[in-house]
């Protein structure tokens, strides 16, 4: 038999479902609404289908294809322009040369079609209408028929007033060839509207049977969703895909699922994708295929389609997330809401009830939608955070951003200069590398690789091999999920905001240099880079007296990242290593929190264990925990003051901090007749800084930024001093900080900056990096957080109590001008 399916649709009453694809390919059930369709035709005997198509036609004849697959017949007729249910059908008239049925392709229906065509043929009807009946009639097309069954009357989308029956139009209708004869070629016509009452008119034998069944027309997105819930529980008789590996829970292939996940049914997991322990998944709720949900993410009643990445402690409650969206950690999504294709939420942002955000959106972090997002642009103006360029591997970070990446900073580097390419140890920082080394090519950049190695080591390489600048990729330090890509000047510092703005212009624009094939150039592998490194950083180091004090150590490092680098540097300095605390290959990547928690435990062998000092170095060789022979912790702000002593004691020349530094720096300075640059907190501005004509010092720049450089310079210090690293902290004289986060919304940030400047000053005001107020016993400073709707309050003060006070005063106004607090 053949049926006409009706698939042109543009479904706008569901956008943004539907924005990008036509409403028979909205999933449902993972399967597009369409084939659902197909399915039910092929249970009834209909082999032969015309397709009638309209809008983005070939999403359909790709998916669907000849039909082969269904066992099926497809032939397929495109409107050039809108033609209506009828005159759309009229344009495969050729085809349709025998009775047959005309079906929607974005409905649901479990409706008996074979009992509709032999009432048609009993009936002797032109044209027989499938009824069904609803609880409110009043969004359809309500149909009267006699006792027979034949249509008496149509009343569309009527009034309470007007409602003389529940039985209602259904799309689905068992035609005559000659009905068509009444439809005009290439003009807009209607079943419904024009056809069905012109034949009623006519007093043709127009029938209508109420069957029994489902149906939906699934018109808006309360209907969507119910069209799931309805699928699950058996409401409506359709295929679920999978297998049922519990009572109510369909798994598909490929699919894996940690055992401390919690999956209650009726729910379904498409295939390929991957859940996490903790996760919970309660009823009626559906993951389209490879999906990624992770520890402590929660989803109820929530309709999630293909390839969607759930952070931890993300929840979605009654929601709607189309395909390709990044939802990220502590993510809340509510009630109708609907996330469109390829949109990013930020951590711990709110998608609010009902609210609807259209394809290619990003919440940033934090942020609170409230109301439907159709403009905008499609991803972030600004990609750049502190450390450079970080995010979720194969989420956020993918090796197709990667090269287009590369592409843009190889646009801004222009063609034919070196830039230098290094990883660490870990094969997805490699995967980026390669990918962003294929986009530096394609701009005509000639491409230096390093290897693997630290972002020390970069940078060394950059300077010493006079690229113009580099890029380094390393597993990140806050977060083991995630790669943070690390772009270097010429110097080998960050790259400044202004040519981070340079990159990200030509990222999104897409605005690339493209060499010409003969202009491409191959990728150089640069040998021996570590040695060079490691014997760079000993070169001016007294390598003999270090050798001498027989330092014993106690470490702690990632083994797989920096075990050749350890081994070799403790051997050249003749350092004997009691213990090492290395990473574990089945460990999570050190995050530097993890850091400090292994500075305690080592803590404790030291002092235990008689060895001269200890150091845990984390994954990226970037950051040094030092530990004195007593114990003692000497870290961030203490690790500070000891370098600036270190620097005051031993060489001329300014000593260079950050403005978060502690102010007893300058009071050793001018102990020592030396000078203190203050610098933001941004890393770029730090590195020009030491890196400047006024403090060109390679030695500062690794004390700072090197911890295998910085743990030779402390040991050399130790040894020329004689002295234990205890006394040498004792030599730095008391101070007390403090310092604590404030959540403060994005959006407000620029007003708390604002008042906190024009308020009355308690002191004097510094504008350097955030605001400065000096206060009479101390100093505190608010600095707005560049990664994070946070701003952080550095305190400074003669004693701890007063620096607290000083940090709960600011915290408290923050709160207040925010409005976070009345």
């Amino acid at each position: 038999m053949k049926a006409v399916i009706m698939a042109g649709g543009e479904g706008s009453r569901l956008r943004p479902l539907t924005c990008g694809r036509p409403k028979p390919m909205a999933p449902v059930l993972n399967r597009p609404m369409m084939e659902h369709i197909v399915n039910l035709l092929k249970e009834h005997g209909f082999t032969e289908i015309a397709v009638t198509l309209q809008y983005r036609p070939e999403d359909i004849r790709e998916y669907f294809g000849s039909g082969a697959e269904y066992g099926m017949n497809f032939r397929y007729f495109v409107e050039g322009t809108p033609l209506g249910t009828a005159g759309s059908v009229k344009n495969a008239a050729d085809f349709l040369d025998e009775t047959f049925l005309v079906i929607s392709g974005d409905a649901l229906t479990d409706l008996n079609l074979t009992q509709a065509v032999e009432f048609h043929r009993r009936q002797g009807a032109m044209a027989t209408l499938a009824l069904t009946r609803v609880d409110c009639p009043l969004e359809y097309g309500v149909v009267v028929t006699g006792e027979d069954g034949r249509i008496i009357r149509f009343l569309e989308k009527p009034g309470w007033g007007e409602v003389f029956s529940d039985t209602v139009n259904t799309g689905i209708y068992i035609l005559e060839p000659e009905v068509l004869d009444y439809v005009e070629p290439g003009r807009m016509f209607d079943f419904s509207k024009d056809l069905f009452p012109l034949l009623l008119k006519d007093n043709k034998p127009l029938f209508g049977l109420a069957l029994p069944g489902y149906w939906c027309d699934i018109g808006n997105l309360r209907q969507y969703l119910e069209a799931h819930y309805d699928g699950l529980t058996g409401k409506v008789k359709i295929k679920i895909p999978g297998q049922e590996v519990s009572p109510g829970v369909w798994v598909e292939e490929g699919s894996s699922i940690d055992p401390g996940a919690s999956i209650e049914g009726p729910a379904l997991v498409g295939g390929d994708c991957v859940v996490d322990g903790g996760v919970k998944i309660e009823p009626f709720t559906v993951l389209g295929r490879g999906c990624m949900v992770q520890e402590r993410a929660s989803l109820k009643r929530s309709i999630v389609w293909n390839h969607v990445y759930v952070g931890s402690g993300a929840e979605l409650r009654g929601a709607v997330v189309c395909s390709r969206v990044r939802i990220q950690p502590g993510t809340g999504i509510y009630e109708g809401a609907v996330v469109g294709d390829d949109s990013v939420t930020g951590s711990g942002s709110v998608i609010k009830s009902d609210v609807k955000l259209w394809p290619h959106k990003r919440v940033e972090d934090g942020v609170t939608v409230q109301r439907n997002v159709i403009w905008g642009t499609c991803l972030p103006r600004k990609i750049f955070g502190f450390e450079g360029v970080t995010g979720a591997v194969n989420v956020e970070i993918t090796p197709e951003f990667g090269s287009r990446l590369g592409a843009a900073f190889g646009s801004v580097c222009g063609a034919g200069p070196r830039v230098l390419v290094s990883c660490d140890s870990y094969p997805v920082s490699r995967m980026i590398k390669e990918a962003l080394a294929c986009g530096l090519q394609s701009a005509g950049a000639a491409v230096w690789d390093a290897g693997a190695g630290t972002t020390s080591m970069h940078r060394f390489a950059v300077r010493s091999h006079e690229c113009r600048g580099g890029v380094h990729v390393r597993m990140s330090l806050l977060n083991p999920d995630q790669v943070t890509l690390v772009f270097t000047n010429s110097r080998g510092g960050n790259i400044s905001r202004g040519e981070e703005r340079k990159v990200e212009g030509a990222l999104f624009r897409e605005d690339f240099l493209r060499a010409e094939a003969s202009r491409v150039l191959p990728l150089c592998y640069v040998p021996g880079v570590p040695e060079l490194y490691l014997r760079g950083i000993t070169r001016d180091l007294d390598v003999g007296a270090i050798r001498r004090a027989g330092f014993k150590l106690v470490l702690a490092y990632d083994e797989a990242n920096l075990g050749r680098f350890i081994s070799w540097l403790c051997n050249e300095l003749g350092i004997k290593v009691e213990n090492a605390c290395g990473r574990e290959p089945e460990e999570e990547i050190w995050s530097r929190q993890a850091g400090r928690e292994k500075a305690v435990a080592l803590a404790r062998m030291v002092a235990s264990g008689g060895a001269d000092a200890g150091a845990v170095l984390d994954a990226g060789a970037d950051r040094l925990i030092l530990i004195d022979e007593r114990g003692g912790l000497v870290q961030e702000d203490l690790l500070t003051a000891l370098i600036a002593l270190l620097i005051l004691k031993s060489q001329d020349g300014p000593v260079v901090v950050p403005v978060t530094a502690p102010r007893v720096i300058e009071r050793m300075a001018d102990q020592y007749n030396g000078r203190v640059i203050r610098t933001k907190t941004a890393l770029s501005d730090f590195l020009d800084k030491v890196l400047s004509r006024e403090a060109d010092d390679i030695a500062q720049f690794f004390l700072h930024f090197d911890a295998l450089a910085a743990l030779g310079r402390v040991l050399e210090f130790m040894a020329r001093q004689e002295a234990a690293l205890s006394e040498l902290v004792a030599e730095i004289p008391d101070f007390f900080v403090h310092r604590r986060e404030v959540p403060v919304p994005w959006e407000t940030k620029g007003r708390v900056i604002r008042q906190l400047i024009q308020d009355p000053p308690a002191g004097e005001l510094e504008l350097l990096d955030g605001v400065k107020v000096y206060h009479p016993d101390g100093w505190a400073l608010i600095l707005p957080d560049p990664d994070k709707p946070v701003c952080r309050v550095f305190s400074e003060a003669s004693s701890m109590e007063i620096a607290e006070s000083l940090t709960d005063f600011y915290v408290k106004k923050v709160d207040e001008i925010a409005g976070l607090k009345k």
